[in-house]
Parts: structure tokens; C-alpha cells; sequence
């Protein structure tokens, strides 16, 4: 029965044998520039990364890709990289994160007679993936599967056993949902309609972790057959399930195409027809790789193919989003759940801000300036309709999920870079208002004032994060008041930026929750770890207080000076990086430990370059070659934690180039150590940013010297501009530490 499946597909394997990238990379000559060959999309498939091996395009809508689970934490993104089943192919899907939703359209092929169980055993040996594609031969279904996409529309290429009845399963009522009972309550209201035997269209209204409304459109290249509506599984289900056969006219091959829009189906059509109107997979292959490779291809870099491997597909994991929704035509449903018109033709969401605000950002204002201003304006647009910005936004909803309000910063963090191309004051007008007016469950800033902090007996889960982490906002907000010359507003942020004080407890030198009456939680463990979204809960965000003492990314100087001066942080730090004791609760978001420092968690992300502040740079460099050798590997579980929408990625990239944005709206980068020989950084107008290593090697990971531009440099931080401005940065690596 396989052999027979096989012998109808040779054109098809050639095709996988020429296009596509397993975990290891094939070589092809340099003058091709084809950067997609560096891409292993199976990195974080397996551990905790929550990756997927899909079809995407940068900044799109849609990412296709297979469904081998659901129902738990591990299926965040739908794939575990160990299944050895395939229960069908949705979308879309999320990039790393630690949350499950989208998954529409579950779409399954088999070749035959219908079975109870359509899912499908396979050899991992067939499964490809590369930047923009994915295929892989479902043994028990006697099918291949080839999927590409463009922005706004999947694309699917069936080879079928030849001799058998063609089918596919389309599952209406699937998505990915947190449990098996919310299988058959997700879907709120659906409309499926057989426009003729080629069309179906229709919407899904669902809820999980928001609640959305999606649009499609269905097209296949040869006509259905006969449809058979399954039977439901549960009373509650409000969508059906099909088995579609198809008159597959002497040919093995079935091609599907699928649009979405979040306005309306003419939306979805509309998409369709801009974006892929003929039948053409391969093109549609070959325009996302191309789209990929303008983005890859902004930097260069030097360095062994594991170190290739690793950077490239950081930078591939940074551009699966932010997801521009809006549709062809600049329309889009957000958060009034109205369609609206965008001034600019986009609308993104999915940015995952409490993470990506750290280092992705600061990455995208370097890398694509052409996107920021969009960005900007779709937060502005956001809270004008919402009533403040975005906190963590999914398909134009927001999600309430982690603390603190980081499009802040980011909207500052690209008005102190000079970017252009949105209105100043109306940005910094909703600023100010959502940090100020409290319009939703999270923010009780009237409380945040009067005591100049969260009392965790008034604000009873995360006080002390959510007191940081608001922190930053303030003094974020303190900038861009004072470049816009409002001198009032600036004191009153800069006053509360300094609140983090107000939770620092000398005698455990730590930040320690505080009640109402000014009294320190009693007793208290620094160990505990907190989660929000757990039973656990706690007085800190998917951590504990070791590790969110440090959480204080605008005045570090400060911090030190409040631990009694650089030898006292110095011990603090030393401790929080070797102390071999445990917390007594576990979390799967709490990995990649060293001592109880956790890279696989944002909050630690800046921490081991603190000792920059200290005099010890040498530690900073020591510890930045474990963090990227013993965190960051070319195989399925090679990230140590959730790659959250490519901010664990990001990380990797600046480190990897030798510095890092501790302060992501300084402007300024802080030195760490190179991990790569050489990056050549392709910015605006023909500029080029240059990073070299001399001497580096597995021995040589410390820094002897440093030239900017020829002339030696001492300073502890490189900016922004001399990046943009193009420069000449080059690192002298010796075996030996050196002040």
C-alpha cells in the first residue's frame, strides 16, 4: 500500500530534496545569499521553546503548519516535536508563547476509506521545514503534504495514493484550547456555506484566550465530489465536520488554498485574490522565501554553521511576528470589534509586549525601521478604541495577560530614536492615560499613588513585580514628556519611577512585599516562586524575589547605591548566580538556572550584565558564553524556555554581536562579550554597522581591548546611533579576564 502511495509522487520529492531545510542545513554557494539555508525551524520544537515547524511569512497572518496535540501547556503552538502522530494541519498558530489559542481549520487528507481515527503516523525522515514551507508523508493516510503561504492566505499541495478515493477531513469546530472539554464549548457560532463544488466560506466565532471572530475562504483546484457532515461528538458543538471526496480527474495532486480576514468573508476574498489568485504553489513558495531572505539578509554574519544556524533562525523566530490582521485593503476588526479603516494599511498585533519590549523591539528599530512607525500608530489606534495601549494583544483583542504596560516604552524607545511618521502628542496622550486612568483590572493606580507602591493585602498577586515593572513605564514616560517639554508630567513619572524604593528591604537585601500599614510580609521566603495564572499565586510574575530584586532597568546605578554600594550588590549578585539552593516550587516558565538566575524567564534577561556596573565585566563575559553555548543549540530542545514571540531570540542575537539594550529606552547597548567572529549589520541609506572578534575561540571568551572606528574604547555601552550611523566596533578576545 505505501510502495504503491510512493511510486505516484517522484516529482514531489524532488521538490522536498531541492527546498527544504531539516536540523541540518545544506550548503550552497555564498554569492546566492540564500540565508534560508541557515534556518532550522524545528529548534525549540521540543523541551519548553513552544516553536513550530509551519509554513510562515514574515509579518503575516497566517502560519500553517501541523497539529500533532492539543489540550495541555506543551501545545501552546499545537507541535511537540516527539509526537509521532499528525492529527491535521491548521493555519495558524503562535509563535513560543505560554498560552494556548488560534489553531483554526483543522484540515486532515487521507487517501481511502474513512477510519474512526483520521490521525496519521510518520517518518520523521519526510518531515521538512524551511522559511515559508513544510511537507511531510502521512504513512497511515497515504498522503504527502506540501504547505507554503503568502501573508493572508494558506496553501496546500495533496499527493494522494493513486487508485483510492481522494479526502480530506474539514474540521470546523477544532482549535487548540487548554482542555478537552473546552474542545466542544470553544466555538461560539459558526456559518459554514458550499458557495459551488470549488468555494466554501464562512466564520467561526470562538472563545479562548480572547474572544474572536474569523473569516474564510476555501478554494480547491479540482471539485468536491461529495461532502458527508459527521456526527457531533458532543451536544455543545456549534460547528460541523465534513469528509469532502474529491473528483481528482487521473491526477494525485489536490491543491487548497485558505484566506482568512478578521473583517468579513468579502475580506477573506479579497485576500485570496490579491494575494495568490492562480494555482501556482511553487511561486508561492519562492515569493515567501524571497520575503524571508530580505529580512535574513540584514545581517551578515561569520561563524560556524551551529552559530550560523542558531542566529538565523533567532532572526527567523523574530519576524513570525508581530501579525499584520489588517486585511489587503487596510480594513480590520480591534478591540471596539468595529471594522475600522487603517490611516496606514496595517494592523498588527501578537507582540507579546511584556517580553519582547526587552530586546526584540530595540532589535526591530534596528533591523526594519520601515515597520516602527505602523507599529506605533497601531497602538495609538489600539487605545483610542480601548481605552489604553495594548498590554498583550492577540488578533486585534486584548488578553489582560502579564503586568505593567510595555507599549510604553516601546512607543518612547522609537520617539527618542527620532522615528517619525506618527503623531507625537496623541502618542504620548495615550500614555499618559494608561497610566493614569485605571481602565481595566490590572492598572488601580489610584492605590499605586497613594502608597507608592501595590500593598500586596490590596493588590493581592504579583505586587512587587507589578510596583517594578510599572517603574519602568514611569520613567519612560518621564522621557518623552520632557522632550516634549512637559515639565510637570515629567516630575510626576520620574517621582514614580523611583517608587521601587519603597519595596527594597535592607535586611534580606531584597524587594520584599509591603502591606498597607508599611509592614514586610512576614514570613517570607526570597526562594518562593509566583504565578498569577496558577493556583500558586504570590507577590511576583513567574518568579521570585531573587530574582526580580534586579528588575530595576532605569536605574541600576541606583539600585547598587541602595544595597549599600558595589561590594554589597556585588555579593547579592555573586549569591543569585551560585547558591545551590532550590525553590521549593516548581514552574514550567522558571528554566535555564544558573543558581536561581533563570534565562528561560524575561525577568532575568538583563541581569548577568549588571556586573558591568560592578567592575567585573569579565563575569558578564563568562557568563554570556555559558548562557549561549549551554541555552541556545541547533536541535529540537535547544531553547531553554518559551522563545516568546522572539525575545528569547533577540537575546541571543545581541549577545551573540557582544552587547545588549539593559535599558531598552536608553539608546544605549551594554558590552558583554562576542560569541560570533564577525556581523555586518545592513542599515538605512548603504550604512554598515560592523562587529568584529579577533582571536575569539573556545578559550578566548574574554575581552583584552576595544576599538569604535580605530580608536580605542572604554566606555561600558555602544548606542543606537553609532549602529544606525554606521561604524567600525572590534573586540580583542584573549583566555584571560581583564578589567
Amino acid at each position: 500500500m505505501i510502495k504503491k502511495f510512493r511510486q505516484v509522487k517522484p516529482i514531489l520529492f524532488t521538490v522536498l530534496a531541492l527546498a527544504v531545510v531539516s536540523c541540518t542545513p545544506k550548503q550552497q554557494d555564498d554569492s546566492e545569499k540564500d540565508f534560508t539555508q541557515y534556518v532550522n525551524p524545528f529548534i525549540g520544537t521540543a523541551f519548553t521553546g513552544h516553536t513550530f515547524p509551519g509554513a510562515t511569512y514574515p509579518l503575516g497572518m497566517m502560519q500553517p503548519g501541523p497539529e500533532t496535540g492539543n489540550f495541555s501547556w506543551e501545545y501552546c503552538s499545537g507541535y511537540f516535536y516527539d509526537d509521532e502522530r499528525i492529527n491535521g494541519f491548521s493555519q495558524n498558530r503562535l509563535n513560543g508563547t505560554g498560552c494556548v489559542d488560534l489553531g483554526d481549520l483543522l484540515m486532515q487528507p487521507f487517501s481511502g476509506e474513512k477510519r474512526d481515527d483520521l490521525s496519521s503516523s510518520f517518518d520523521k525522515a519526510t518531515e521538512k521545514a524551511s522559511p515559508g514551507y513544510y511537507a511531510v508523508e502521512l504513512a497511515d493516510n497515504e498522503v504527502g503534504v506540501e504547505i507554503t503561504t503568502a501573508p493572508h492566505v494558506a496553501f496546500h499541495r495533496y499527493t494522494f495514493a493513486e487508485d483510492k478515493p481522494a479526502n480530506l477531513l474539514a474540521d470546523f469546530q477544532s482549535g487548540l484550547v487548554w482542555t478537552k472539554d473546552k474542545l466542544f464549548t470553544h466555538v461560539l457560532d459558526n456559518e459554514v456555506t458550499f458557495e459551488n463544488d470549488r468555494l466554501i466560506t464562512g466564520y467561526t466565532r470562538r472563545t479562548e484566550w480572547v474572544e474572536r471572530t474569523y473569516y474564510f475562504a476555501i478554494e480547491f483546484d479540482k471539485p468536491i465530489l461529495s461532502s458527508e457532515q459527521l456526527e457531533s461528538r458532543d451536544p455543545r458543538e456549534k460547528a460541523p465536520r465534513y469528509i469532502l471526496t474529491f473528483d481528482m480527474q487521473d491526477d494525485p495532486i489536490l491543491q487548497m488554498k485558505i484566506a482568512m480576514s478578521t473583517t468579513s468573508v468579502e475580506g477573506a476574498k479579497k485576500n485570496l485574490a490579491a494575494e495568490v489568485s492562480g494555482w501556482d504553489f511553487d511561486a508561492v513558495h519562492r515569493d515567501a522565501k524571497k520575503a524571508w531572505n530580505s529580512y535574513l539578509s540584514r545581517v551578515e554574519i561569520e561563524g560556524t554553521e551551529d552559530d550560523k544556524v542558531n542566529f538565523y533562525t533567532s532572526l527567523y523566530h523574530l519576524y513570525i511576528q508581530p501579525n499584520n490582521i489588517a486585511d489587503v485593503d487596510g480594513r480590520y476588526v480591534g478591540p471596539n470589534r468595529e471594522i475600522t479603516q487603517s490611516r496606514t494599511g496595517k494592523f498588527y498585533s501578537t507582540l507579546s509586549q511584556w517580553d519582547t519590549f526587552r530586546a526584540a523591539f530595540p532589535m526591530y528599530t534596528i533591523l526594519s525601521p520601515e515597520i516602527i512607525a505602523d507599529l506605533v500608530n497601531t497602538f495609538v489606534d489600539y487605545s483610542e478604541q480601548k481605552g489604553h495601549l495594548p498590554i498583550w494583544a492577540l488578533m486585534g483583542q486584548e488578553t489582560y495577560t502579564m503586568i505593567s504596560n510595555h507599549s510604553i516604552s516601546m512607543i518612547v524607545d522609537a520617539y527618542l530614536k527620532g522615528f517619525d511618521g506618527f503623531d507625537a502628542e496623541k502618542a504620548y496622550r495615550e500614555i499618559k492615560r494608561s497610566i493614569t486612568e485605571s481602565k481595566h483590572y490590572k492598572s488601580d493606580w489610584e492605590i499605586y499613588d497613594q502608597y507608592g507602591y501595590y500593598p500586596y493585602d490590596l493588590i493581592k498577586v504579583e505586587s512587587v513585580s507589578r510596583t517594578l515593572e510599572c517603574g519602568f513605564s514611569d520613567y519612560s514616560a518621564a522621557l518623552m514628556a520632557k522632550k516634549l517639554g512637559k515639565t510637570e508630567d515629567y516630575e510626576f513619572f520620574m517621582k514614580r519611577a523611583g517608587y521601587y524604593r519603597n519595596l527594597f528591604d535592607e535586611e534580606t537585601n531584597t524587594m520584599r512585599p509591603k502591606d498597607s500599614k508599611g509592614q514586610w510580609l512576614s514570613p517570607f521566603d526570597p526562594y518562593a516562586l509566583a504565578h498569577a495564572d496558577s493556583q500558586i499565586g504570590g507577590h511576583y510574575t513567574e518568579g521570585n524575589a531573587l530574582q526580580y530584586t534586579w528588575h530595576v532597568l532605569q536605574d541600576i546605578p541606583g539600585l547598587i547605591e541602595l544595597m549599600g554600594g558595589k561590594k554589597e550588590a556585588e555579593k547579592g549578585l555573586d549569591y543569585l548566580f551560585n547558591t545551590t539552593q532550590e525553590s521549593t516550587v516548581q514552574l514550567s516558565d522558571v528554566t535555564g538556572l544558573i543558581g536561581q538566575y533563570a534565562h528561560g524567564n524575561e525577568p532575568s534577561h538583563h541581569v548577568a550584565y549588571i556586573y558591568s556596573y560592578l567592575d567585573r565585566p569579565e563575569e558578564t563575559q563568562r557568563l554570556i558564553r555559558q548562557i549561549t553555548t549551554d541555552f541556545y543549540r541547533n536541535k529540537p530542545d535547544g531553547l531553554i524556555g518559551n522563545d516568546d514571540c522572539g525575545q528569547m531570540s533577540a537575546w541571543y542575537m545581541f549577545s551573540a554581536m557582544g552587547f545588549y539594550p539593559m535599558n531598552p529606552v536608553s539608546g544605549e547597548l551594554v558590552i558583554g562579550a562576542p560569541q560570533i567572529p564577525k556581523a555586518v549589520i545592513n542599515v538605512e541609506n548603504g550604512k554598515r554597522f560592523t562587529m568584529e572578534a579577533k582571536n575569539l575561540s573556545e578559550e578566548n571568551m574574554y575581552i583584552e581591548k576595544i576599538e569604535l572606528n580605530g580608536q580605542s574604547y572604554e566606555k561600558k555601552f555602544i548606542t543606537h546611533d553609532d549602529i544606525i550611523n554606521g561604524s567600525t566596533l572590534v573586540f580583542y578576545m584573549t583566555n584571560s579576564p581583564k578589567k
